[in-house]
């Protein structure tokens, strides 16, 4: 999960940008750009670009879609709310920050969820309550801080009884090699990496939070109003992409896995701790699950604990969340951050 924080520098950067700020045109258009950063569950995305696959979906619609990789996933959330693109692939939990900068956001395809990439490695000890009293080293206010908020929750913990110490993750490997670092929280490909050391021992990961780490293709949401080409042509392509992957097709697979800096066996293996819905029904079904509310109240909590819902916010309720059967999370006029299962819908009726 090479690209999956937020640091300080980055959110600075996100909160200072002003409410009137001019985001991508919310206008009938044909020529549209995507982001998107390296990560297993993200790799389709340089795929369909590389392939053609994106480029014939355009087509099929009349338009262009030009999808456009940058290797810092905090820049990439910052260009796309500066309106440099009409979508950008990030985290549930890295949304719900987003509308601090004024951008109303849908997911309009929900990808995966973390189901053991990230974990919390102790330096021989076995057990996730001897994290108690260390010093824990992780890229601060990102997912893993999330999942060291929840891990420490299951042992009646909380981050009182351990000591935060914000590390890059270019310094993690290098960082729990020396003798002052006892307990890590990462993600793969450098949770494979660490654990290949004899004294290392994961006590948790996000398989203990099943369906919190979400990651999502985020797009502008009056951009997609007024284009809803938009949105066919990413969802056609998309599910083009995972019914490949689905069936094991060897030539895509590798194609993302060189992407993404390993082999074939790498990337499966890195795929194993991903939870992919590769069957868009299962997108659907998993997005107008009652445990999303409860999920994003969690993300929204630790947000508003951790400062990063925007200078002021009054409660974790002060953006609202919006779900697929109309309930709304948090404050009903102030609405930033919608799940729609419109697209994903076509795409699991075969209607794109």
């Amino acid at each position: 999960m090479i690209t999956k924080l937020i640091t300080t520098l980055g959110l600075a950067a996100t909160l200072a940008l002003p409410l009137s700020i001019s985001h991508a045109a919310a206008e009938e258009k044909t020529d549209f750009k995507v982001c998107w950063s390296i990560y297993v569950g993200w790799m389709p995305w340089g795929y369909l670009e590389d392939s053609g696959i994106m480029d014939k979906w355009a087509e099929k619609y009349g338009i262009d879609v030009e999808i456009v990789q940058i290797n810092d996933y905090v820049e990439s959330i910052n260009q796309y709310t500066a309106g440099e693109y009409d979508g950008c692939s990030m985290t549930n939990m890295d949304a719900l920050s987003i509308p601090a900068g004024g951008v109303d956001t849908t997911a309009l395809i929900v990808g995966d969820y973390s189901n053991g990439n990230d974990a919390i490695i102790l330096k021989d000890k076995s057990e996730l309550a001897e994290i108690e009293g260390q010093s824990v080293n992780l890229v601060e206010l990102s997912v893993s801080h999330y999942l060291l908020a929840r891990a420490l929750e299951s042992v009646d913990l909380s981050e009182r009884d351990v000591t935060v110490v914000n590390t890059s993750d270019a310094d993690m490997i290098a960082a729990y090699a020396t003798d002052d670092v006892t307990a890590v929280v990462t993600w793969n490909p450098l949770v494979s990496e660490i654990l290949t050391q004899s004294n290392a021992n994961k006590v948790f990961d996000s398989a203990g939070i099943p369906g919190e780490i979400i990651d999502i293709m985020m797009v502008n949401t009056e951009t997609l109003a007024d284009n809803p080409a938009f949105g066919k042509a990413l969802a056609g392509a998309w599910y083009e992409v995972m019914e490949m992957m689905a069936s094991g097709d060897e030539e895509a697979l590798t194609a993302m896995a060189e992407a993404s800096g390993t082999d074939l066996e790498g990337y499966k293996s890195q795929l194993d701790s991903t939870e992919m819905f590769y069957a868009p029904a299962d997108a659907v079904a998993f997005t107008e699950s009652g445990d999303l509310p409860k999920t994003m109240q969690f993300v929204a909590e630790f947000l508003f604990d951790k400062g990063i819902l925007g200078e002021g916010a009054p409660s974790p309720e002060f953006v609202g969340v919006s779900f697929p059967d109309g309930s709304v999370y948090g404050d009903e006029a102030n609405v930033k951050l919608r799940f729609d299962t419109t697209y994903m819908t076509m795409a699991a009726d075969g209607a794109l």
